[in-house]
């Protein structure tokens, strides 16, 4: 059966929006380009929520020519979404009802792992459910303070055991942290 894994960039005061405007995603480096290559090709699709869909539909389909957005521009892409219709980024399929069985369908069909981005409701469905694997968070070295957020992004989450399975510190001071989600009794 497929896994489903959640790669999440996060701050230690637990932001989850708009990373592109942190300073430590620039000075990532080769380092951190290369292990999200490396999800990318252990995954054959693309799973995400409404919002996560519309940031990255906004820039993934106007770049190319470079391994990682060449990749995820030919992924197959699901969204789960009650209010997209008709999709704009080449190989996004929509899901809108039963939204677990349609899931659980997708981890049941033959391929490689699935990558989910955002973390949010969908995430959080996954977990409820016993369907989320693995949660990657990509710890940023960052307090947002007054500007980060003002409810936990975790709130909506059902209580969830997680096992940590690895860590590991980039140069620029990110925590890559892997843990394996475990499924609710």
């Amino acid at each position: 059966m497929r896994k489903i894994i959640n790669s999440t960039f996060v701050t230690i005061d637990a932001a989850i929006e708009s990373p592109h405007l942190w300073p430590s995603i620039k000075s990532g480096g080769d380092e951190a380009y290369n292990m999200h290559y490396a999800l990318l090709q252990q995954c054959d699709a693309v799973l995400m929520g409404r919002r996560t869909y519309e940031s990255f539909a906004a820039v993934w389909p106007t770049r190319s020519g470079d391994s990682y957005s060449d990749r995820i521009n030919a992924m197959q892409k699901y969204v789960v979404s009650s209010t997209i219709t008709t999709p704009e980024w080449n190989n996004t399929s929509v899901i809108s009802g039963h939204v677990v069985d349609a899931i659980t369908r997708l981890k049941q069909q033959p391929g490689k792992d699935i990558v989910q981005y955002g973390l949010g409701d969908v995430s959080f469905l996954l977990m409820a459910h016993g369907l989320m694997d693995e949660i990657r968070l990509w710890v940023h070295p960052l307090i947002l303070g007054q500007s980060g957020p003002t409810q936990p992004p975790f709130r909506n989450c059902p209580p969830s055991r997680l096992h940590l399975t690895n860590s590991q510190t980039l140069a620029n001071g990110i925590a890559i942290l892997r843990y394996d989600v475990e499924s609710p009794s």
